[in-house]
């Protein structure tokens, strides 16, 4: 079992940055992936980003590549999503998952959420 508890979340103009953390326990933090996911009003929740346990590799959905950053802390049990020139588009609630410890992106399928924190980009 793995408990996911989001925080950063909040209201930032449009090119502005944000950063999220995203603070785990339970499971043994450093041995499984991470990532972030989000979900706009009306839409379905999408991928955002995903980082091997060790941090050594990321991968990125193609709207937020070059703009955000995905990176984790083994001691603090803790994974970041830096998020940079923001985009009204970005306005979403953003989910801290969990994965298993196999590293296959896009083929991996989240096994725990966090409840999600709001992130919203005005124009």
């Amino acid at each position: 079992q793995v408990q996911l508890v989001e925080s950063g979340g909040g209201l930032v103009q449009a090119g502005g940055s944000l950063r999220l953390s995203c603070a785990a326990s339970g499971r043994t933090f450093s041995s499984i992936v991470m990532g972030w996911f989000r979900q706009a009003p009306g839409k379905e929740r999408e991928f955002v980003a995903a980082v091997k346990w060790t941090g050594s590799s990321t991968y990125y959905a193609d709207s937020v590549k070059g703009r955000f950053t995905i990176s984790r802390d083994n001691i603090k049990n803790t994974v970041y999503l830096q998020m940079n020139s923001l985009k009204a588009e970005d306005t979403a609630v953003y989910y801290c998952a969990a994965y298993g410890s196999l590293w296959a992106p896009p083929n991996m399928r989240p096994a725990y959420w966090g409840q999600g924190t709001q992130v919203t980009v005005s124009s």
